[in-house]
């Protein structure tokens, strides 16, 4: 598998970078569409995806590198080297909401109704960029048999032989699952009207496909003997639940009042 799409000027362009320049880019045309279901201006987004991009680019490296210390310490210019992977998808997200709640201050916009609108753009890129991994040779579960891993295409089969072993292809997995989210969010943003629970979905969903998906792989960030990745997507599911919660209480309380 080769890592490297193609040089340009000497300088060599990996897959993984255009995979996930692809997976924005079209995060970004669909949030053309998600911000008017939502009513917000497309030359805001536009404002605001400018800004957190790179800080959430930041974020995921800064949340890899933190857990994974120990190889950088001796050669700390290294942590500056996303082109051959490294970039932790919840840091990206936790850099992403706090940036987005001061970038919508500044624009006078909701908050949770600009996180809606986005809940549907970013999984879809998460479900793209996976696929980066892929070429990548990375995020991948443990050894599988031949008689297993033959009942996929046989480039994932390719993909995944990696030294003479073949390996589960755990990045296919979460890609599958991020798209079926996908659909879900996309139905729920035009059906469901209070603003928050398309992104609590969201964060709900996303944390128990990756919670089941994580426990196969290799590669997974440590903390204390547990699967980082695992413990974050439990408290996924918590906020999720309790988020609804709180969301539906405010509804039926408000209905309440009205009706009084």
């Amino acid at each position: 598998m080769n890592s490297v799409a193609f040089s340009l000027f000497g300088i060599d362009i990996m897959w993984y970078g255009i995979i996930i320049c692809s997976g924005t880019l079209l995060a970004l045309l669909l949030s053309s569409y998600t911000c008017k279901v939502k009513g917000i201006d497309y030359d805001d987004v536009l404002t605001i995806f400018l800004i957190t991009f790179p800080i959430a680019i930041v974020g995921a490296r800064l949340y890899y590198v933190i857990f994974e210390f120990g190889q950088y310490k001796d050669n700390l210019w290294e942590m500056f080297n996303i082109r051959n992977g490294g970039l932790a998808i919840h840091g990206a997200l936790i850099a992403t909401v706090i940036t987005v709640y001061f970038a919508t201050k500044w624009k006078n916009i909701k908050f949770l109704k600009a996180l809606d609108m986005t809940a549907p753009c970013v999984i879809l890129a998460q479900a793209i960029g996976r696929w980066g991994n892929f070429f990548n040779q990375e995020a991948h579960g443990g050894p599988v048999t031949e008689a297993f891993i033959s009942k996929f295409p046989e480039f994932i089969q390719q993909g995944m032989l990696i030294n003479g072993t073949y390996y589960h292809p755990t990045f296919l997995y979460e890609s599958i699952w991020n798209l079926v989210v996908f659909a879900i969010l996309f139905y729920m943003l035009h059906k469901v009207k209070e603003d928050g629970v398309v992104f609590l979905t969201y964060v709900g969903l996303y944390s128990i496909g990756r919670f089941f998906i994580e426990g196969l792989r290799t590669d997974s960030l440590m903390i204390m003997g547990l699967r980082t990745a695992q413990l974050i997507s439990v408290a996924g599911v918590v906020i999720w639940l309790v988020g609804l919660f709180v969301i539906y209480r405010k509804k039926r309380n408000k209905n309440t009042i009205n009706y009084l």
